[in-house]
């Protein structure tokens, strides 16, 4: 098992250490989001996500039938999005205070990418989505 939590300390979760997937995100959202060349992510089933401390301060954004952004309401940092119908989690490995065992392995929407950044880390790269 897995902790993470928000910048403040408000928002505390737990995640099982059995992420079905990882990546980097180069997308123009990932960065604007993040303030960062890229986002970290780790791929899990919703039910192995398990808010432990703040849910009330859960704030749900850009909701739809898809998912939504979890962020803490206070110090607005991200934790997870929720995909594919609510289903999946995608967690911003960033927000754990261990390492995760599965380590992002690929890089996505490299075509798209920071200017400044490179990527040294020889992962395989894709311009939008792995086929």
């Amino acid at each position: 098992m897995l902790t993470g939590s928000c910048y403040c300390g408000l928002v505390r979760f737990e995640v099982d250490d059995a992420f079905d997937y990882a990546f980097y995100c180069h997308c123009s959202r990932c960065r604007r989001r993040t303030g960062a060349a890229c986002s970290a992510i780790g791929g899990i089933a919703i039910d192995k996500v398990n808010i432990s401390a703040g849910r009330e301060h859960l704030l749900k954004v850009d909701e739809s039938e898809e998912g939504y952004r979890g962020l803490c309401d206070r110090c607005f940092s991200p934790l997870y999005d929720t995909v594919r119908g609510n289903t999946f989690a995608h967690v911003q490995l960033g927000a754990l205070s261990e390492a995760p065992t599965r380590r992002p392995d690929h890089h996505i929407y490299v075509g798209s990418k920071a200017a400044w950044h490179r990527i040294t880390d020889g992962l395989p790269q894709f311009e939008e989505l792995p086929p």
